[in-house]
């Protein structure tokens, strides 16, 4: 495992199942991100939506999420809900991106997640990235699967607000859904903020950190 150096992070690779898991799971942090790298390169694969409104929504999203940044995104037609019957489709688009970039960081889905599209995915990420730094993002969703993370970006109010605004504003396919509001959005970031005395922070899992101590 590479130890993470933020002051040496250039490239990133960022992973959705659904156009929308990647704003939602870890859009804070991407803004963040991006105004403190000017010229980061993000490498974006989602595995569904192609074809389809939701892949214009995504290209506009994830650009007004990271402004600034060299963003190349691909979106892929595979069909929702049914990821584990496509797995060699998914298991080939993740090679063929590990083949075309060395990130510093890999952001996607968590292997815990109850979402049979979220796990496949997230099941995938270590067969090719494999010695690399990998944040599991969250989505609050009706199957109840928080959990216990370990990892917290803080985010501050103004940054936290511009997070839901640009959800909001860029997936208006996903407004008719229950769920797809400001309270779901900055609740869940507050419990998280709570978790690391902030006002509202993203979470995230991470199974392998090389710890270098060295001088």
């Amino acid at each position: 495992m590479r130890a993470l150096r933020p002051d040496a992070l250039d490239q990133v690779v960022l992973l959705g199942a659904h156009c929308d898991d990647i704003a939602i799971g870890a859009g804070g942090t991407l803004l963040t991100l991006c105004r403190n790298r000017p010229g980061l390169r993000i490498d974006a694969l989602v595995l569904s939506g192609g074809g389809t409104a939701r892949e214009a929504e995504e290209h506009a999203a994830l650009a007004a999420f990271c402004p600034g940044a060299e963003l190349k995104l691909t979106v892929l037609d595979l069909p929702d809900g049914r990821f584990p019957a496509t797995w060699e489709r998914a298991k080939e688009a993740i090679e063929q991106l590990r083949a075309r970039t060395e990130p510093d960081l890999v952001i996607g889905p968590h292997a815990r997640d109850a979402h049979q599209d979220h796990r496949t995915l997230a099941e995938l990420v270590p067969t090719a990235f494999r010695d690399h730094w990998a944040l599991g993002y969250e989505i609050l969703k009706w199957d109840g699967d928080l959990g216990a993370p370990t990892v917290y970006q803080p985010l501050p109010e103004d940054v936290a607000e511009a997070k839901v605004e640009r959800l909001l504003r860029y997936y208006p396919t996903q407004s008719g859904r229950y769920w797809f509001d400001r309270e779901t959005f900055l609740g869940l970031a507050r419990v998280r903020g709570v978790q690391c005395r902030a006002r509202y922070a993203e979470a995230f899992y991470l199974d392998k950190l090389l710890v270098g101590l060295e001088a």
